[in-house]
């Protein structure tokens, strides 16, 4: 099922310019253009390069009963961090991923999402991620990336 994302349901830190996801990101599960089982997340970066995402979820992301499975909502945090570091022209792959499951997700919410760089030390970044149902904090997330070559994918 399809993301729902409304520019005007984020955040309004700035002017927000989406973010295209790297050419090699087309069959993203999340995110992918060109992959028929996608979650069609649509990303959008406000002045400072924070990335934010609007999401619908949804009864199929379901692992216990009502709640969204911990595997999607590290999936999620993923993407948005993955995505800050489009906007800045970067495709790196996920080294680590700390998650931390603050509340339960609930399977039929809207989401928030919100991703940026905490440190960059080219070709390692460290960034964090919030998800929110709306002002709740319900996971949060840091993680390393370490740049590719543009070569490495597939």
């Amino acid at each position: 099922m399809p993301a729902e994302t409304s520019v005007d349901r984020l955040p309004p830190y700035g002017r927000l310019q989406p973010v295209p996801a790297a050419g090699s990101h087309a069959g993203c599960l999340l995110c992918g253009v060109k992959n028929p089982l996608s979650m069609h997340l649509h990303f959008m970066a406000d002045d400072n390069h924070v990335v934010y995402a609007d999401f619908q979820a949804h009864d199929m992301l379901q692992g216990y009963q009502g709640i969204i499975h911990g595997g999607v909502t590290c999936a999620l945090l993923d993407a948005a961090m993955t995505h800050c570091l489009f906007n800045r022209s970067i495709e790196a792959v996920t080294g680590e991923l700390k998650v931390k499951f603050i509340h339960p997700v609930p399977c039929r919410a809207r989401l928030q999402l919100k991703a940026w760089v905490e440190k960059a030390f080219q070709p390692l970044y460290i960034l964090r991620a919030e998800l929110r149902c709306d002002e709740s904090l319900l996971a949060s997330a840091e993680a390393k990336f370490m740049q590719t070559a543009t070569d490495f994918f597939c």
